[in-house]
């Protein structure tokens, strides 16, 4: 059956690069879950009373459904109480890749007359359109900042002593 107007099929480098910065986006916020657990944890002190114990468990069950925006914020409300170095650097790349987060998983993506190069469609809630098109490249290099930034993320979160273990990997 075809749709009128149905979208073109990506080229196969185009959508694996896509692919890519999806899962790195998956990868950060698991990054940021697990880095505000221990941000958050560290923060209670040696001796929580039971009140704020389950304020704090509370607010960690409710982290698992959180979206990538609201973890970064969170995220940087905890930096911001921990005092950490760099971290006005951090939030501001994290901003930007809330939005790269936003146009890449919701774009719809149209052909230019540029070969290589497809147009993200996308207006976000506050009315903005992404202004340029994008290469295979381009979006690697999105997939590559947020890596950066989740290695940052997962740093200061081993900083605190809390690691714990990661959801689906076994480490011998």
């Amino acid at each position: 059956m075809s749709i009128s107007r149905a979208p073109d099929r990506l080229p196969d480098d185009f959508a694996a690069a896509l692919g890519h910065a999806i899962s790195g986006f998956g990868f950060l916020e698991e990054a940021l879950k697990r880095a505000i657990f221990a941000l958050s944890l560290s923060g209670l002190g040696k001796r929580p009373d039971d009140r704020a114990l389950k304020a704090w468990l509370r607010r960690m069950e409710d982290l698992a459904d959180d979206t990538l925006g609201t973890l970064i914020d969170q995220f940087v409300k905890q930096m911001g109480n921990a005092e950490l170095r760099g971290r006005d650097d951090l939030a501001r790349d994290l901003r930007q890749i809330r939005y790269n987060r936003n146009m890449l998983c919701h774009a719809s993506w149209k052909p230019t007359d540029i070969p290589g190069r497809w147009h993200p469609s996308f207006l976000n809630t506050k009315g903005e359109i992404f202004p340029g098109d994008l290469s295979a490249e381009e979006i690697a290099d999105i997939h590559e900042s947020t890596l950066e930034a989740a290695a940052r993320i997962v740093s200061i979160m081993r900083a605190t002593g809390i690691e714990g273990e990661w959801v689906g990997h076994d480490e011998d």
